[in-house]
Order: structure tokens, then C-alpha cells, then sequence
């Protein structure tokens, strides 16, 4: 019960209020979707992509283990939205936006926060959460755009979309300058600060715009229901087998495992938005899921502290 106030009241109480401010602004004064999501996806969030790559440090044995394990466990998540949107026989936009639900989780917003609540004494957990957004981050601008331009797009317009995203510049700018260790000019540096700054607050807001459009009665349906048990129940499931096999155990398996039940990332429906393939579905998978992880996030946290506590 504790661990259950605790995720709710400091992780997605906050995600919520905010969506609730989206939607109360959009049904005031019907903000363009369409001009938000472009400000979102060619300027806000390649600065956020650019700051977290940029300036995370991270020691190179953990790294490679953890990446290691990160491959096979996307991999697992990949086929498994495949087979399952093509058991449920879906077009290819729905298909596109089930297999990033799946695949595509919240580790920024929902996962940092997280790690740092329950690994505040022991800085590696947080350290595994943050390798782990920079993944998840390189999987959703790669293997989720993908998805998402193959479903209206094919061949070299596929490739020419995914090389014209400044997110895939930004990826490609903070990585060589972390790795070289090449410092920004203070002119460059602060206004760059506060456009990462301003991602999650004008992303949420306008995932909650978004919501605000919808009817809530659509919300149970079988694509939103299978894929909330497919990112919340089967993800972990999969996490679970893999730490025992590779054989990690204390902090490292409890972050991994944890990390592994967080909700679908928020960017699935901005991109969703951005390049028009199904948004309504891709919004309220979010929420959906984010709401109902309330409660799986908690029993994984229990599990993770009774398996390697």
C-alpha cells in the first residue's frame, strides 16, 4: 500500500493533473493539434534528446551488460506486438501503433522518477534507469518512426523521412559530443536548456489535448486492453526470465525488472499526432495505460524487492 501511494501520488498523480490541464485548455480554446504537435516534435524534443545524451555519464562495464540485455528484451517485445497485431488482424495503423505501444515505455517522465524514489541510497539504480531512457529513446526514433512512416510511406521515402528529423541529428550531435567530451558555449547552452526544459510539460499538455477530443466509452476496446497487458503483464514476464538467465541479481536486477512494467511512452502518440497514423488510439493507450500501471508498477516493485531486496 505504501509503494502504491507513493507511485501514484509522486509519478502519475503529477501525469495526470497535467493531461487534465490539456484538456481543460483544449476545450477552451481548441488549440491546433497539428502546430503543437510540430513545435513538439521539430524543436522541444530533439533539445531533450540532445541534453540527455549529451550529458549522461555512465561506466562502461555496466553499459555494456545492460545494452546487452536491452537488445534481447526489445527484440522479445517487437515480435510479440507483431504477433499479436497480426492476431488481432489489424490494419496497418493500428498495427504500427500497437507494436510501439508494446515496445515504446515511459522511462523519462515515469521511469526517472521512479529509480530515483526507490534508489535513492544507491545511485546505480537511477544510473540503469537513465541508460535505459537513452535506449529506449534511440528504439522510439528508429524502430518506432519506422512504424509509424512505413505505415503511409515505402522504399527510400522511408529513409529520406527518418535522415530529415533534426531528433535523429540531435541523437547522432549529443552522442559524438558526449563521446569526445565537446563543450556547448553558454549562449548555446541556455536557450537549448530551456527547450529540453520545456518538452514534457508542452508534451503532456497536449497529449491531453488530445484526450480531450475523444470519447471515453472507445477507451476499452481489444487493441487498448491487449496492448495495456502486453507493456504492463507480458513485459515484465519476459524481463523476468531474461534477468534470471543472464544471471543479474541486487540492484541491477531489481532496476531492470522495474524499469521493464512502466507504461507506454507519451511519444508514441506525439508521433502518432505528428505524422496523423491513428492519434486518437495512440492517446489513449497512454492513458490508459499509464493509469492502470499504478497498480502493476507496484506489484513489480513488491516482487523486486522480495526476489533481490
Amino acid at each position: 500500500m505504501v509503494y502504491l501511494s507513493m507511485v501514484f501520488f509522486q509519478v502519475v498523480a503529477p501525469i495526470l493533473i497535467m493531461l487534465g490541464i490539456g484538456a481543460a485548455l483544449q476545450l477552451k480554446f481548441q488549440f491546433n493539434l497539428k502546430a503543437l504537435s510540430n513545435l513538439i516534435t521539430y524543436c522541444l524534443m530533439p533539445a531533450a534528446v540532445f541534453i540527455n545524451i549529451y550529458e549522461t555519464k555512465v561506466n562502461a562495464e555496466v553499459l555494456v551488460q545492460i545494452v546487452f540485455y536491452l537488445v534481447i528484451f526489445i527484440i522479445c517485445l517487437m515480435v510479440l506486438g507483431t504477433v499479436i497485431s497480426k492476431l488481432l488482424k489489424l490494419n496497418r495503423n493500428q498495427a504500427a501503433i500497437y507494436k510501439n505501444s508494446v515496445v515504446l515505455i515511459n522511462s523519462g517522465n515515469y521511469g526517472i522518477p521512479v529509480s530515483q524514489m526507490l534508489f535513492a541510497a544507491n545511485p546505480l539504480g537511477t544510473s540503469i534507469q537513465i541508460i535505459i531512457v537513452i535506449f529506449q529513446n534511440i528504439i522510439t526514433y528508429t524502430y518506432g518512426l519506422y512504424n509509424l512512416i512505413s505505415s503511409t510511406k515505402s522504399g527510400l521515402d522511408i529513409l529520406r523521412s527518418l535522415l530529415l528529423l533534426p531528433i535523429v541529428h540531435a541523437l547522432i550531435l549529443g552522442a559524438l559530443m558526449n563521446i569526445f567530451d565537446i563543450g556547448i558555449p553558454i549562449f548555446l547552452r541556455i536557450p537549448v536548456d530551456y527547450l529540453a526544459n520545456a518538452f514534457i510539460s508542452i508534451a503532456l499538455i497536449t497529449l491531453g489535448a488530445q484526450l480531450a477530443q475523444l470519447d471515453i466509452k472507445t477507451i476499452l476496446n481489444k487493441v487498448i486492453l491487449t496492448s495495456t497487458i502486453g507493456r504492463l503483464v507480458i513485459g515484465p514476464i519476459l524481463a523476468f526470465g531474461l534477468i534470471l538467465l543472464m544471471g543479474f541479481d541486487g540492484v541491477v536486477a531489481q532496476s531492470l525488472f522495474i524499469a521493464s512494467a512502466f507504461p507506454t511512452s507519451r511519444n508514441s502518440s506525439t508521433l502518432a499526432l505528428e505524422y496523423d497514423v491513428e492519434p486518437n488510439l495512440a492517446a489513449q493507450i497512454v492513458l490508459f495505460s499509464t493509469v492502470v500501471s499504478c497498480i502493476t508498477v507496484t506489484i513489480v516493485i513488491y516482487l523486486s524487492n522480495i526476489l533481490w531486496g
